[in-house]
């Protein structure tokens, strides 16, 4: 099993891309911090992000996400972030690396979950608000080089993913994995 993580700040186009890859047959892994918000939002809470067991819960949900992902062994599976992009979001909004949080990055580190080589989606040059994305180009250039920081700290190797149109995007990934 090869599990590779697509990543990079909001807006970049890490959805569209995942989409796709799973549209060209790849087994994917969804992202967890934007269906955590969205089900906030459903209950009621606007920034359950100001929270900061936002930070456990999105962390426990790529777990779940991650180890009840059916693969094969010889298979290919793309993960839309992991706890390394929560471990930037929480230093992105000032939370403290929680005890579930660094149990989570230790056992990624420990077990090898994902490829070293990581892709990273870098922004299109503009932001599109959502009801779960409400940051600015601006914070969105912050919180990416927050990201890249903090996953070149954890030792992995980024794999720069340019501006582009989707297939071209797509093919680069598919390139990178086929080395």
């Amino acid at each position: 099993m090869r599990r590779f993580i697509i990543t990079g700040a909001p807006g970049a186009g890490k959805t569209s891309i995942i989409r796709q890859l799973e549209l060209d047959g790849f087994s994917v892994v969804e992202e967890a911090a934007t269906d955590v918000i969205a089900a906030a939002h459903a209950q009621g809470t606007v920034e359950i992000w100001r929270n900061p067991s936002f930070i456990d819960v999105v962390a426990n949900l790529q777990r779940e996400r991650q180890i009840r992902a059916c693969y094969q062994p010889d298979e290919v599976q793309f993960h839309d972030r992991c706890a390394v992009c929560t471990a930037a979001l929480a230093t992105y909004l000032g939370h403290p690396y929680t005890p579930l949080l660094a149990r989570e990055l230790e056992r990624i580190k420990k077990e090898a979950i994902y490829q070293q080589r990581v892709f990273f989606i870098r922004n299109l040059g503009f932001i599109t608000a959502t009801e779960a994305r409400r940051i600015s180009f601006e914070e969105t250039l912050r919180f990416e080089n927050i990201h890249q920081e903090i996953y070149r700290d954890f030792g992995f190797d980024l794999v720069s993913v340019e501006p582009a149109t989707l297939v071209e995007r797509v093919n680069i990934i598919k390139a990178a994995i086929s080395k």
